[in-house]
């Protein structure tokens, strides 16, 4: 199980961490924590240094209710950094946490090599045949509605098999335009309830029926420290627990905000399997 990554081709027969570089100021965890070019070079390589295949670079906060970011704000804030980045680290792999197309399209010009899509292209008609001109990977997640409206949309008939329709119907159109590397992510927290999320975590190995490798994004998110009844900044250890699960559930890259303890967790559990 291989994804070609502008030539690179990265094997998730082994699973891979991809770590979250954050430029919004309002992420629900470490938002505003990168303020100038020195300390976002920094955290990148204590990432990459952590063994870190995939660096997540966002600046649109995707948290329930948060603001809205226009277009034009979205690139001046993400390019830049693209650049930085790639500047300082010519070998990264960088992926774009974006649902736009036009984002997306520049970022990967740029110098970015793969798209992670929160709406799937639901949000962008142009964002599917732009992936498919593009021929990079793209990770499409699960989510109803925006992320100022999902958490209005928790109704399903039955979670998994609603989600299993809908990754179905999302790839074939993918394919129809002629996408060759596709992700998908089940959106852990994205119109989803507390209960419906551990419900798809247990039941996260079904997914392996649609035939693609599996992202799993729990780092630090309220469904573990509302639980705990801690908050983001105390969830690393119930962040590890769940990654472990995922894991065990065949999840082929975890995306985390803490990749040492993220790789710890995939040489435990390769070691058990073993």
């Amino acid at each position: 199980m291989t994804i070609n990554c502008k030539g690179k081709l990265i094997d998730l027969t082994s699973p891979k961490v991809m770590g979250i570089l954050n430029i919004t100021p309002d992420s629900f965890y470490d938002g505003g924590q990168h303020k100038n070019d020195h300390d976002i070079l920094k955290h990148v390589e204590l990432m990459l240094s952590e063994g870190a295949t995939f660096i997540d670079v966002g600046a649109y906060s995707s948290r329930p209710n948060a603001d809205h970011v226009s277009e034009a704000n979205e690139l001046k804030r993400i390019l830049p950094i693209v650049n930085l980045v790639l500047k300082e680290f010519p070998e990264v792999l960088l992926s774009i946490d974006t649902f736009r197309s036009n984002v997306a399209k520049q970022c990967i010009e740029a110098g970015a090599v793969l798209i992670n899509d929160i709406s799937a292209g639901k949000l962008d008609d142009n964002m599917l045949q732009t992936i498919a001109d593009l021929r990079v990977p793209y990770i499409m997640m699960h989510m109803k509605g925006t992320p100022q409206t999902m958490q209005q949309h928790t109704h399903y008939n039955d979670i998994i098999k609603d989600m299993l329709f809908y990754f179905s119907e999302r790839i074939a159109v993918a394919k129809q335009l002629g996408i060759v590397d596709i992700i998908v992510d089940p959106g852990f927290g994205f119109a989803k309830t507390l209960e419906q999320n551990y419900k798809l975590l247990n039941k996260l190995e079904l997914f392996k029926m649609i035939e693609k490798p599996v992202l799993v994004g729990v780092s630090r998110k309220s469904m573990i420290y509302k639980t705990l009844e801690t908050s983001a900044k105390e969830a690393l250890n119930g962040t590890s627990v769940l990654n472990t699960i995922a894991l065990q559930k065949q999840a082929s890259i975890l995306r985390v905000h803490d990749v040492k303890e993220a790789m710890e967790c995939i040489k435990l559990v390769e070691s058990v399997v073993s």
